[in-house]
């Protein structure tokens, strides 16, 4: 028996037999399908062609090679095209070669390929043997797939489209809905993982493409910074994986660059002088694979581009003890009291003082963190202390039909505002607390679990109501904190609103039609918080029922938290990150609104562990270890750091009316409460799982 019946043999037995996690799924996949690189030669022109089962990803029909020898009307215009006219083989690698003969000069080309872990990587060269200096020139990388109707999938940029962003305001979010000459490009420095994936049906199948590259400046590149762009483009019956050497363009607007969080900024005139003797390489890789199930395509090129930057060093970022230490110390730089309160303020001095649950400011975070953190920091009695005294002024919160207010004004001694987010996470660091603090017998936790009793029954009431029917997964962050309570406090009630809820949001989400949206408060589109609150909601279903479906819808959420988070160290132009060498991978963007980095992150790196021992993915473990670690590169000696990290062009504070001011920057005075308490929480369960880095 060959290898290639014994692989397919095999898979249809696992198919048959056990229902295994996407994951593993995407790998038998791969195994049982494999792509191919086919060269055909047809009257003296040679075509690669990238090959699996009956689908396959061509070079333009025009010719390999396309570039623009001008710029007109504020685009790339004039272009010229190449075909490959000699082919050769040199151990693993084939290479193309051809050339573009311009009135200054002739361009030679070439495409050097080879079949690397399943993927075909490219070093295409362009090389200008012309005596002549050539100016607004644009290359690029082109590669089309036969259909118009597929769904696009740039990691922290575009999620199957942003229909949600789209529906509650195009303007704020770049949108793609696979129209003809609709075209989705931008700088590379923006994608967290710099690959641009495409999904589409094939008959009865679902079929993926990606196009990843390895990020590089332009090489006489017209504008500072100038990067080389990347996206998707529909042209007729095609769809077309792109990169090109600077020009961006989204939602109808070329030469803007998604810069503002309701706006764009001009970014123009991106194209590059090439003087004679000008070598240029570009790196890429494609891929080509089977999908198992609608809405499953992104997440094999995800594990891809983990696996083709390998951002597991850690040895050059601050040490796991440091990091607790320093939050700790800046933990209680933020504690506030009086006779009638007593908590953590959520924001920095400037700012009126507020006791803040959940979201932004976390006061009931350090309720949970600390305790399991105590022998570690060395400070039982005062962390006992502040632990009973916050949980008891938490617990004042008047609970209604609606739920509880999370903010309480200091100078006003009142609580109010609600939303589901806040409530959600609140409620599950108190579920936690409750669990710890009854191990405590200096903690009393009575006047904590009637508040928690009572918060749950009013959601689990309003979840099992059957005319529920939330606006986003938000309420996804309910799902967790009912588990723990039904195991709390032994009530099945509890338990069935938590598998209703997680039931509810896999069918909503697991297809893509409608990505993971609504987790933040900032924004209205797809992000990363709200996948998070499904991921950890199905997780928590996973370890209470050993139920291997909500495993599988844990991985499908937890993939898509994963594309949030870079993979590659973004070189930074002069500015605060630049000045502390500051290492992009392991920390995560926030949605297609908010396009800067932040270390929300690290508060779920622990969900990432396990869900890495629950698949038996080391590399998830790993990237778990290099999420938390980065995140503590921008700690101060105070122990606080920023909120926003302008690793592209996209700010949110500071000066923000040019477009070359932007990247690069740093918000350090915006030092809200969740940056140190994501910390210690995550430390927190690290501490109870017995893990340390």
């Amino acid at each position: 028996m060959n290898i290639k019946m014994l692989t397919n043999k095999y898979f249809l037995f696992f198919k048959r037999t056990i229902l295994v996690n996407s994951f593993l799924l995407l790998i038998f996949q791969t195994a049982a399908f494999s792509q191919s690189l086919d060269i055909k030669e047809s009257n003296g022109v040679y075509i690669p062609n990238i090959n699996n089962g009956n689908e396959t990803l061509t070079s333009p029909q025009e010719g390999l090679w396309s570039i623009a020898t001008n710029w007109e009307d504020g685009w790339a215009t004039n272009w010229q095209h190449a075909s490959a006219s000699e082919v050769k083989e040199l151990g693993p690698w084939k290479v193309v070669q051809g050339s573009l003969k311009l009135p200054q000069g002739e361009w030679e080309l070439q495409d050097a390929y080879h079949l690397e872990n399943n993927r075909i990587k490219c070093i295409r060269r362009f090389e200008w043997k012309g005596e002549e200096t050539l100016e607004k020139i644009t290359l690029s990388v082109r590669w089309k797939v036969n259909t118009k109707n597929a769904q696009a999938f740039l990691p922290n940029i575009l999620y199957y489209g942003n229909p949600s962003g789209e529906k509650n305001g195009k303007h704020k979010v770049p949108v793609f809905n696979g129209k003809n000459g609709e075209l989705a490009l931008f700088e590379e420095h923006r994608y967290t993982m710099p690959f641009a994936a495409l999904e589409w049906k094939n008959g009865n199948d679902y079929k993926g493409a990606a196009l990843h590259t390895l990020p590089s400046l332009v090489q006489g590149g017209n504008k500072y910074d100038q990067w080389w762009s990347l996206g998707v483009k529909v042209d007729e019956a095609q769809t077309e994986l792109l990169l090109l050497s600077g020009p961006v363009a989204y939602n109808g607007k070329k030469n803007k660059a998604k810069a503002l969080q309701t706006e764009s900024l001009d970014y123009g005139d991106t194209y590059m002088t090439v003087y004679p003797g000008t070598v240029i390489e570009k790196t890429f890789y494609i891929e080509l694979f089977s999908a198992p199930a609608e809405g499953t395509a992104f997440q094999r090129p995800i594990y891809t581009s983990i696996d083709i930057f390998k951002p597991f060093y850690v040895e050059d970022m601050p040490t796991y003890n440091d990091i607790i230490e320093d939050k700790y110390r800046f933990a209680k730089s933020r504690w506030v009291e009086n006779d009638n309160y007593a908590g953590f303020n959520m924001y920095p001095d400037f700012v009126k003082p507020r006791i803040v649950l959940g979201w932004a400011g976390q006061s009931e975070a350090l309720v949970y963190a600390l305790q399991p953190l105590a022998k570690r920091l060395g400070e039982q009695n005062k962390i006992n202390d502040m632990v009973q005294r916050a949980m008891d002024h938490i617990a004042t919160s008047p609970i209604g039909e609606s739920g509880f207010p999370v903010q309480y004004e200091i100078d006003g001694d009142r609580w109010h505002k609600l939303d589901p987010v806040s409530q959600g996470q609140a409620m599950n660091s108190i579920a936690l607390a409750i669990r710890s603090g009854r191990e405590n017998p200096n903690l009393k936790t009575a006047s904590w679990e009637k508040f928690l009793k009572k918060a749950c029954e009013i959601s689990a009431e309003r979840i099992l109501n059957p005319n529920w029917n939330p606006r986003n997964t938000a309420e996804a962050f309910y799902i967790k904190p009912l588990f723990l309570t039904s195991k709390l406090f032994k009530e099945k009630t509890f338990f069935k609103a938590a598998i209703k809820a997680s039931d509810y949001y896999a069918n909503r989400h697991l297809s893509m039609r409608e990505p993971y949206w609504g987790g933040t408060l900032d924004a209205t589109c797809e992000d990363k918080e709200g996948a998070w609150g499904a991921f950890q909601g199905f997780l928590t279903a996973y370890e209470l029922t050993k139920d291997k479906k909500y495993l599988d819808y844990a991985q499908h959420a937890g993939d898509v938290v994963l594309s949030y988070t870079a993979v590659w160290d973004i070189p930074l132009p002069a500015g605060r990150m630049s000045d502390h060498f500051l290492k992009t991978r392991g920390w995560t963007g926030v949605s297609p609104q908010n396009q800067h980095l932040d270390v929300y992150g690290v508060l779920i790196t622990p969900a990432i562990y396990k869900l890495g021992e629950y698949t038996n993915n080391d590399v998830l473990k790993r990237i778990a270890a290099v999420m938390y670690r980065s995140c503590g590169q921008m700690i101060d000696p105070w122990g606080s750091q920023g909120e926003q990290l302008q690793n592209t062009n996209f700010a949110q504070r500071g000066k923000m009316s040019r477009i070359s001011d932007l990247r690069g920057g740093y918000s350090e005075d915006w030092a809200v409460f969740w940056i140190t308490t994501h910390f210690l929480h995550a430390a927190a369960q690290f501490e109870e799982m017995g893990v340390t880095f």
